[in-house]
């Protein structure tokens, strides 16, 4: 039996994680420590909520006490916590640094402190810039390349979290991963945002035109290769965890126009965002090889079932509208 402390977990990818392994690993106990901004909401782990091997508290990552209170009582930290939207990071970058890096720092020097805690973090792709048309697809040894606030302090805190493991010998691993989608996806995010929109008869906002790249991957094959990285990954080693699926996302609009069954008249192009990186794409072949890790949801299916999903949880996403 294992006690994990995952930070963010009332989150979207966070809660699905928590929720995928209590699944496969129904004996563990989970604390689940989320300061409960806008993005955190309890409601997404309500399934769970009177499970006896989950716990949550309300708290800040940047909380030593706090921190050092529950990593006394961890086998594993598994750190999602973070600000994570871009355009909110464009508007205003001081929420980003705190929780991204001072965060960080704090839920390391905790997992030093007490014993040399194994430490995973969560990070993204968009540390490592952006890509042309032509360009090889980002794997383990890109170099960073942040390009907004929100990339660039998930790069600090990635390399935090390798100056830990080389300084203090603390047993960390970190994975990049690609754009997710799927259930309890916060609608600021493209794919709920533009599913809410329509289902609601508004139309989608495309920024630019629409010719951006992203690799989608589902948010239960991202958990599931977290799961296999913290436990056959190697320690101090990164792994790139990618949906093998680029799209442009005038294409990934039409998709969602067609299986709602509606025409290109909801789409309005908009003004482009600041600094809007024109591709990513992810070359998990480390993960395969190491791990025989890939992922198995197609995007077609995926987007189908998560499309599926946002029509039958109308309260959900409606309770999140009428708190903002």
């Amino acid at each position: 039996m294992s006690k994990i402390l995952v930070t963010g977990g009332a989150g979207f990818i966070g809660s699905n994680f928590i929720r995928y392994w209590l699944k496969n690993e129904p004996n563990d106990q989970i604390t689940n420590l989320d300061k409960l901004t806008y993005a955190g909401n309890l409601d997404n782990l309500v399934d769970i909520s009177n499970n006896s091997n989950y716990k949550f508290v309300q708290g800040d990552i940047c909380d030593f006490d706090l921190v050092n209170s529950l990593v006394k009582k961890t086998d594993l930290i598994v750190n999602f916590a973070a600000e994570s939207h871009v355009d909110r990071s464009i508007k205003n970058s001081s929420d980003f640094v705190k929780t991204n890096i001072e965060g960080t720092r704090v839920l390391l020097e905790a997992a030093k402190n007490n014993g040399g805690i194994r430490f995973h973090q969560i990070s993204t792709d968009e540390v490592f810039g952006s890509l042309n048309l032509d360009d090889e697809k980002f794997n383990e040894k890109t170099p960073y390349d942040p390009r907004s606030p929100y990339s660039a302090s998930k790069a600090a805190a990635d390399h935090l979290v390798r100056a830990y493991f080389h300084t203090y010998n603390l047993p960390i691993t970190v994975s990049n991963c690609s754009n997710n989608y799927g259930p309890y996806q916060f609608p600021e995010k493209l794919i709920p945002l533009f599913i809410i929109n329509l289902i609601e008869g508004k139309k989608v906002p495309v920024y630019g035109n629409g010719q951006n790249i992203r690799d989608w991957i589902h948010v239960d094959d991202h958990n599931r290769g977290v799961k296999m990285i913290i436990e056959k990954g190697k320690i101090g080693e990164t792994y790139c965890l990618g949906g093998n699926n680029e799209i442009k996302n005038i294409e990934i609009t039409h998709k969602i126009l067609d299986i709602l069954s509606m025409g290109e008249d909801m789409i309005e192009f908009v003004e482009d965002r600041l600094g809007h990186d024109l591709r990513y794409a992810i070359d998990f072949s480390k993960a395969k090889k190491e791990l025989a890790w890939e992922p198995e949801i197609g995007f077609s299916q995926g987007l189908e079932n998560t499309i599926d999903w946002y029509r039958q949880n109308s309260v959900w996403w409606k309770k999140i509208q009428n708190n903002k």
